[in-house]
Protein backbone atom coordinates (compact mmCIF):
# COMPACT_ATOMS: atom_id res chain seq x y z
CA UNK A 1 0.00 0.00 0.00
CA UNK A 2 1.26 3.49 -0.81
CA UNK A 3 -0.37 6.30 1.19
CA UNK A 4 0.30 9.70 -0.39
CA UNK A 5 0.05 12.29 2.38
CA UNK A 6 1.05 11.85 6.01
CA UNK A 7 -1.41 14.27 7.60
CA UNK A 8 -4.05 13.20 10.11
CA UNK A 9 -6.16 11.11 7.73
CA UNK A 10 -3.23 9.68 5.74
CA UNK A 11 -1.39 8.69 8.92
CA UNK A 12 -4.50 6.99 10.30
CA UNK A 13 -4.91 5.05 7.05
CA UNK A 14 -1.26 3.97 7.13
CA UNK A 15 -1.34 2.74 10.73
CA UNK A 16 -4.64 0.93 10.12
CA UNK A 17 -3.30 -0.94 7.11
CA UNK A 18 -0.07 -1.74 8.96
CA UNK A 19 -2.17 -3.25 11.79
CA UNK A 20 -3.74 -5.52 9.16
CA UNK A 21 -0.25 -6.84 8.39
CA UNK A 22 0.11 -5.09 5.03
CA UNK A 23 3.31 -3.47 3.81
CA UNK A 24 2.76 0.28 3.82
CA UNK A 25 4.74 3.22 2.43
CA UNK A 26 3.85 6.77 3.47
CA UNK A 27 4.88 9.66 1.21
CA UNK A 28 5.11 12.99 3.05
CA UNK A 29 6.99 16.18 2.24
CA UNK A 30 6.80 17.78 5.68
CA UNK A 31 7.69 15.86 8.84
CA UNK A 32 5.83 16.96 12.00
CA UNK A 33 8.09 18.61 14.58
CA UNK A 34 8.51 16.99 18.03
CA UNK A 35 6.22 18.26 20.78
CA UNK A 36 7.46 20.67 23.44
CA UNK A 37 5.23 21.98 26.22
CA UNK A 38 6.19 25.61 25.66
CA UNK A 39 5.85 25.67 21.87
CA UNK A 40 3.16 27.84 20.28
CA UNK A 41 -0.22 26.24 19.74
CA UNK A 42 -1.23 25.30 16.21
CA UNK A 43 -3.68 27.62 14.48
CA UNK A 44 -5.51 24.66 12.95
CA UNK A 45 -7.59 22.80 15.53
CA UNK A 46 -10.39 20.23 15.26
CA UNK A 47 -13.39 19.22 17.35
CA UNK A 48 -12.73 15.49 17.75
CA UNK A 49 -15.85 13.34 18.10
CA UNK A 50 -16.27 10.22 20.25
CA UNK A 51 -16.17 8.06 17.13
CA UNK A 52 -12.87 9.62 16.09
CA UNK A 53 -11.48 9.00 19.58
CA UNK A 54 -12.48 5.34 19.23
CA UNK A 55 -10.51 5.09 15.97
CA UNK A 56 -7.47 6.84 17.44
CA UNK A 57 -7.62 4.43 20.39
CA UNK A 58 -7.75 1.44 18.04
CA UNK A 59 -4.69 2.80 16.23
CA UNK A 60 -2.85 3.24 19.55
CA UNK A 61 -2.49 7.00 19.13
CA UNK A 62 -5.00 8.56 21.54
CA UNK A 63 -2.93 8.14 24.72
CA UNK A 64 0.01 9.83 22.97
CA UNK A 65 -2.20 12.74 21.92
CA UNK A 66 -3.71 13.14 25.41
CA UNK A 67 -0.19 13.16 26.92
CA UNK A 68 0.56 16.27 24.81
CA UNK A 69 -2.43 18.67 24.79
CA UNK A 70 -6.18 18.19 24.49
CA UNK A 71 -9.11 20.24 25.78
CA UNK A 72 -12.35 18.36 26.58
CA UNK A 73 -15.53 20.41 26.37
CA UNK A 74 -18.88 19.70 28.01
CA UNK A 75 -21.14 22.42 26.58
CA UNK A 76 -22.03 23.70 23.12
CA UNK A 77 -24.16 26.74 22.31
CA UNK A 78 -25.25 28.38 19.07
CA UNK A 79 -27.39 31.47 18.61
CA UNK A 80 -28.24 34.51 16.52
CA UNK A 81 -30.53 36.37 18.92
CA UNK A 82 -29.43 36.21 22.54
CA UNK A 83 -32.87 35.05 23.68
CA UNK A 84 -33.01 32.14 21.21
CA UNK A 85 -30.06 29.91 22.08
CA UNK A 86 -29.63 26.25 21.23
CA UNK A 87 -27.73 24.63 24.10
CA UNK A 88 -26.22 21.17 24.43
CA UNK A 89 -24.66 19.64 27.54
CA UNK A 90 -22.77 16.40 28.10
CA UNK A 91 -25.01 15.61 31.08
CA UNK A 92 -27.98 15.14 28.73
CA UNK A 93 -26.25 12.02 27.34
CA UNK A 94 -24.64 11.06 30.68
CA UNK A 95 -21.18 11.72 29.23
CA UNK A 96 -18.06 13.23 30.78
CA UNK A 97 -17.57 15.43 27.69
CA UNK A 98 -19.12 16.12 24.27
CA UNK A 99 -15.74 15.92 22.57
CA UNK A 100 -12.23 17.32 22.49
CA UNK A 101 -10.61 20.33 20.83
CA UNK A 102 -7.17 19.23 19.63
CA UNK A 103 -4.48 20.89 17.54
CA UNK A 104 -4.26 19.19 14.13
CA UNK A 105 -0.49 18.88 14.32
CA UNK A 106 -0.70 16.96 17.60
CA UNK A 107 -3.19 14.48 16.16
CA UNK A 108 -0.79 13.92 13.27
CA UNK A 109 2.18 13.61 15.63
CA UNK A 110 0.38 11.09 17.85
CA UNK A 111 -0.24 8.92 14.78
CA UNK A 112 3.36 9.30 13.55
CA UNK A 113 4.55 8.07 16.95
CA UNK A 114 2.84 4.76 16.13
CA UNK A 115 4.86 4.29 12.94
CA UNK A 116 7.78 2.83 14.90
CA UNK A 117 5.51 0.08 16.25
CA UNK A 118 5.13 -1.39 12.75
CA UNK A 119 8.27 -2.67 10.96
CA UNK A 120 6.07 -3.18 7.88
CA UNK A 121 5.54 0.61 7.60
CA UNK A 122 8.11 2.80 5.84
CA UNK A 123 8.04 6.61 5.67
CA UNK A 124 9.53 8.44 2.68
CA UNK A 125 10.11 11.81 4.35
CA UNK A 126 10.77 14.93 2.29
CA UNK A 127 9.31 13.22 -0.76
CA UNK A 128 6.40 14.16 -3.02
CA UNK A 129 4.42 12.47 -5.75
CA UNK A 130 5.53 12.98 -9.36
CA UNK A 131 3.23 10.57 -11.23
CA UNK A 132 1.19 7.37 -11.03
CA UNK A 133 0.97 4.70 -13.72
CA UNK A 134 -2.28 2.88 -12.96
CA UNK A 135 -3.43 -0.63 -13.85
CA UNK A 136 -6.03 -3.03 -12.48
CA UNK A 137 -3.50 -5.20 -10.60
CA UNK A 138 -0.70 -2.85 -9.63
CA UNK A 139 0.26 0.80 -9.90
CA UNK A 140 3.71 2.35 -10.12
CA UNK A 141 4.16 5.48 -8.01
CA UNK A 142 7.04 7.72 -9.13
CA UNK A 143 8.38 10.16 -6.56
CA UNK A 144 9.99 13.52 -7.34
CA UNK A 145 13.36 12.02 -6.37
CA UNK A 146 12.93 9.43 -9.13
CA UNK A 147 12.21 6.52 -6.77
CA UNK A 148 9.57 4.07 -8.00
CA UNK A 149 7.18 2.18 -5.70
CA UNK A 150 4.87 -0.63 -6.82
CA UNK A 151 1.54 -0.68 -5.04
CA UNK A 152 -1.51 -2.91 -4.93
CA UNK A 153 -3.42 0.14 -3.65
CA UNK A 154 -2.62 3.86 -3.74
CA UNK A 155 -4.42 5.94 -1.11
CA UNK A 156 -4.74 9.66 -1.89
CA UNK A 157 -4.70 11.52 1.42
CA UNK A 158 -2.88 14.58 0.13
CA UNK A 159 -5.44 17.27 0.81
CA UNK A 160 -7.89 19.49 -1.03
CA UNK A 161 -5.58 20.07 -4.01
CA UNK A 162 -4.80 16.35 -4.24
CA UNK A 163 -2.12 15.37 -6.78
CA UNK A 164 -3.41 11.78 -6.56
CA UNK A 165 -6.89 12.92 -7.58
CA UNK A 166 -5.42 14.80 -10.54
CA UNK A 167 -3.39 11.75 -11.59
CA UNK A 168 -6.57 9.67 -11.42
CA UNK A 169 -8.28 12.12 -13.78
CA UNK A 170 -11.16 12.62 -11.34
CA UNK A 171 -13.02 15.92 -11.49
CA UNK A 172 -14.63 17.78 -8.61
CA UNK A 173 -17.88 19.60 -7.96
CA UNK A 174 -16.87 22.80 -6.21
CA UNK A 175 -17.90 26.32 -5.35
CA UNK A 176 -16.50 29.25 -3.44
CA UNK A 177 -18.49 30.56 -0.47
CA UNK A 178 -17.17 34.08 -1.19
CA UNK A 179 -16.02 34.32 2.40
CA UNK A 180 -12.72 33.83 4.17
CA UNK A 181 -12.09 32.48 7.64
CA UNK A 182 -9.75 34.14 10.14
CA UNK A 183 -8.30 31.92 12.89
CA UNK A 184 -6.98 33.70 15.98
CA UNK A 185 -5.20 32.01 18.88
CA UNK A 186 -5.83 33.98 22.06
CA UNK A 187 -5.16 33.94 25.75
CA UNK A 188 -8.44 34.51 27.61
CA UNK A 189 -9.08 36.39 30.85
CA UNK A 190 -12.04 34.14 31.60
CA UNK A 191 -11.75 30.41 32.40
CA UNK A 192 -14.09 28.98 29.74
CA UNK A 193 -12.44 25.72 28.70
CA UNK A 194 -15.62 23.64 29.07
CA UNK A 195 -17.64 25.33 26.28
CA UNK A 196 -17.53 25.91 22.53
CA UNK A 197 -19.97 28.39 21.03
CA UNK A 198 -21.01 29.96 17.75
CA UNK A 199 -22.76 33.29 17.20
CA UNK A 200 -24.31 34.11 13.81
CA UNK A 201 -24.05 37.69 12.54
CA UNK A 202 -25.19 39.30 9.25
CA UNK A 203 -21.61 39.16 7.91
CA UNK A 204 -20.83 35.61 9.07
CA UNK A 205 -20.41 33.47 12.19
CA UNK A 206 -18.07 34.14 15.10
CA UNK A 207 -16.94 31.09 17.09
CA UNK A 208 -14.93 30.15 20.16
CA UNK A 209 -13.10 26.84 20.56
CA UNK A 210 -11.45 26.20 23.93
CA UNK A 211 -7.79 25.19 24.20
CA UNK A 212 -5.71 24.13 27.19
CA UNK A 213 -4.58 26.60 29.81
CA UNK A 214 -6.90 29.60 29.36
CA UNK A 215 -6.21 29.60 25.65
CA UNK A 216 -8.80 29.63 22.90
CA UNK A 217 -9.23 29.67 19.14
CA UNK A 218 -11.49 32.38 17.75
CA UNK A 219 -12.99 31.81 14.29
CA UNK A 220 -14.15 34.85 12.31
CA UNK A 221 -16.01 34.46 9.01
CA UNK A 222 -16.32 37.52 6.80
CA UNK A 223 -15.80 38.86 3.29
CA UNK A 224 -12.31 38.47 1.75
CA UNK A 225 -11.88 42.25 1.94
CA UNK A 226 -12.63 42.43 5.66
CA UNK A 227 -10.41 39.45 6.50
CA UNK A 228 -7.56 40.92 4.44
CA UNK A 229 -7.90 44.16 6.40
CA UNK A 230 -7.91 42.30 9.73
CA UNK A 231 -4.79 40.35 8.70
CA UNK A 232 -2.96 43.67 8.25
CA UNK A 233 -3.61 44.66 11.88
CA UNK A 234 -1.10 44.45 14.69
CA UNK A 235 -1.95 42.11 17.58
CA UNK A 236 -3.05 45.10 19.66
CA UNK A 237 -5.31 46.45 16.87
CA UNK A 238 -6.83 43.01 16.31
CA UNK A 239 -7.49 42.68 20.04
CA UNK A 240 -9.49 45.93 19.99
CA UNK A 241 -11.46 44.72 16.96
CA UNK A 242 -12.25 41.39 18.68
CA UNK A 243 -13.61 43.18 21.73
CA UNK A 244 -15.78 45.30 19.42
CA UNK A 245 -17.00 42.47 17.14
CA UNK A 246 -17.37 39.40 19.38
CA UNK A 247 -20.07 38.78 22.00
CA UNK A 248 -19.49 39.42 25.72
CA UNK A 249 -18.91 35.68 26.25
CA UNK A 250 -15.37 35.93 24.91
CA UNK A 251 -14.30 38.39 27.62
CA UNK A 252 -10.87 39.99 27.53
CA UNK A 253 -8.28 38.40 25.24
CA UNK A 254 -4.63 38.72 24.28
CA UNK A 255 -3.89 37.87 20.64
CA UNK A 256 -1.12 35.26 20.23
CA UNK A 257 -1.22 34.47 16.49
CA UNK A 258 -3.58 34.52 13.49
CA UNK A 259 -4.01 33.23 9.95
CA UNK A 260 -6.70 33.05 7.27
CA UNK A 261 -7.94 30.83 4.45
CA UNK A 262 -10.77 30.93 1.87
CA UNK A 263 -13.92 28.82 2.25
CA UNK A 264 -14.45 26.38 -0.61
CA UNK A 265 -16.57 23.25 -0.93
CA UNK A 266 -15.27 20.36 -3.05
CA UNK A 267 -16.51 16.84 -3.73
CA UNK A 268 -14.73 14.35 -5.98
CA UNK A 269 -16.93 12.92 -8.72
CA UNK A 270 -15.53 9.47 -7.93
CA UNK A 271 -13.65 8.16 -4.90
CA UNK A 272 -11.70 5.47 -6.80
CA UNK A 273 -10.24 4.65 -10.21
CA UNK A 274 -8.74 1.20 -10.75
CA UNK A 275 -6.58 0.65 -7.64
CA UNK A 276 -6.35 4.28 -6.50
CA UNK A 277 -8.69 5.61 -3.82
CA UNK A 278 -9.32 8.98 -2.14
CA UNK A 279 -9.89 9.72 1.55
CA UNK A 280 -10.44 12.86 3.62
CA UNK A 281 -9.98 16.28 2.02
CA UNK A 282 -8.73 14.65 -1.20
CA UNK A 283 -12.28 13.34 -1.67
CA UNK A 284 -14.30 16.11 -0.02
CA UNK A 285 -13.96 19.42 1.79
CA UNK A 286 -16.69 20.92 3.91
CA UNK A 287 -17.59 24.29 5.38
CA UNK A 288 -15.68 24.25 8.73
CA UNK A 289 -18.75 25.61 10.51
CA UNK A 290 -19.09 22.62 12.89
CA UNK A 291 -15.50 21.40 12.82
CA UNK A 292 -16.53 18.11 11.20
CA UNK A 293 -13.89 17.90 8.45
CA UNK A 294 -11.39 15.58 10.12
CA UNK A 295 -14.18 13.50 11.67
CA UNK A 296 -15.52 12.80 8.18
CA UNK A 297 -11.98 11.89 7.10
CA UNK A 298 -11.61 9.45 9.98
CA UNK A 299 -14.97 7.88 9.07
CA UNK A 300 -13.54 7.41 5.55
CA UNK A 301 -10.56 5.61 7.07
CA UNK A 302 -12.75 3.31 9.15
CA UNK A 303 -14.90 2.42 6.13
CA UNK A 304 -11.91 1.83 3.83
CA UNK A 305 -10.09 -0.35 6.37
CA UNK A 306 -13.24 -2.41 6.93
CA UNK A 307 -13.94 -2.83 3.19
CA UNK A 308 -10.37 -3.93 2.37
CA UNK A 309 -10.17 -6.26 5.36
CA UNK A 310 -13.47 -7.89 4.37
CA UNK A 311 -13.11 -8.10 0.57
CA UNK A 312 -9.41 -7.52 -0.05
CA UNK A 313 -7.99 -4.98 -2.49
CA UNK A 314 -10.48 -5.06 -5.33
CA UNK A 315 -12.83 -2.85 -7.32
CA UNK A 316 -15.63 -4.47 -5.29
CA UNK A 317 -14.22 -3.31 -1.95
CA UNK A 318 -13.49 0.20 -3.24
CA UNK A 319 -17.03 0.53 -4.62
CA UNK A 320 -18.43 -0.61 -1.27
CA UNK A 321 -16.29 1.98 0.48
CA UNK A 322 -17.70 4.73 -1.74
CA UNK A 323 -21.28 3.49 -1.33
CA UNK A 324 -20.88 3.79 2.44
CA UNK A 325 -19.11 7.13 2.54
CA UNK A 326 -20.43 9.28 -0.32
CA UNK A 327 -24.01 9.64 1.02
CA UNK A 328 -22.81 10.52 4.54
CA UNK A 329 -20.26 13.05 3.28
CA UNK A 330 -22.85 14.62 0.96
CA UNK A 331 -25.40 14.78 3.78
CA UNK A 332 -22.95 16.61 6.05
CA UNK A 333 -21.86 18.98 3.27
CA UNK A 334 -25.47 19.81 2.41
CA UNK A 335 -26.48 20.18 6.04
CA UNK A 336 -23.66 22.62 6.74
CA UNK A 337 -24.50 24.58 3.57
CA UNK A 338 -28.16 24.87 4.53
CA UNK A 339 -27.23 26.00 8.02
CA UNK A 340 -24.66 28.46 6.71
CA UNK A 341 -26.84 29.96 3.95
CA UNK A 342 -29.93 29.98 6.15
CA UNK A 343 -28.21 32.25 8.64
CA UNK A 344 -26.63 34.41 5.92
CA UNK A 345 -29.99 35.71 4.72
CA UNK A 346 -31.27 38.81 6.52
CA UNK A 347 -34.87 38.85 5.20
CA UNK A 348 -36.94 39.70 8.35
CA UNK A 349 -39.45 36.79 8.11
CA UNK A 350 -36.57 34.33 7.69
CA UNK A 351 -34.74 35.86 10.66
CA UNK A 352 -37.83 35.39 12.83
CA UNK A 353 -38.32 31.84 11.57
CA UNK A 354 -34.77 30.63 12.21
CA UNK A 355 -34.67 32.12 15.70
CA UNK A 356 -38.00 30.47 16.48
CA UNK A 357 -36.54 27.23 15.08
CA UNK A 358 -33.53 27.49 17.40
CA UNK A 359 -35.81 28.08 20.38
CA UNK A 360 -38.00 25.11 19.38
CA UNK A 361 -34.93 22.89 18.82
CA UNK A 362 -33.63 23.74 22.29
CA UNK A 363 -36.80 22.22 23.76
CA UNK A 364 -37.14 19.34 21.28
CA UNK A 365 -36.17 16.62 23.77
CA UNK A 366 -35.49 13.29 22.00
CA UNK A 367 -34.89 14.97 18.61
CA UNK A 368 -32.30 17.27 20.17
CA UNK A 369 -30.57 14.25 21.73
CA UNK A 370 -30.44 12.43 18.41
CA UNK A 371 -28.94 15.45 16.63
CA UNK A 372 -26.33 15.73 19.36
CA UNK A 373 -25.49 12.01 19.22
CA UNK A 374 -24.99 12.17 15.46
CA UNK A 375 -22.83 15.29 15.73
CA UNK A 376 -20.48 13.76 18.32
CA UNK A 377 -20.29 10.37 16.61
CA UNK A 378 -22.41 8.15 18.86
Amino acid sequence: MVVVGGGMVGSASAVGFAQQGRRVAVIEKNTPQPFEVNQQMDLRVSAISHRSVDLLNQLGAWDSIVSMRVCPYRRLETWESDICRLKFHADSLELQQLGYIVENRLIQLGLWQQFNQHPNLTVFEGEALASISMSEQQSVVILESGKALRAALVVGADGANSAVRQQMGVGITAWDYRQHCLLINVETDLPQQDITWQWFTPTGPRSFLPLSGNRGSLVWYDSPQVIKRLMSFTAEQLQVEIERSFPKEVGGVKVISSGSFPLTRRHAQSYSVQNCVLVGDSAHTINPLAGQGVNLGFKDVQALLAAVERDGISSRSLKKYEMVRRPDNLLMQTGMDMFYKGFSNQIPPLTLFRNAALRFADHAGPIKKQVLKYAIGL
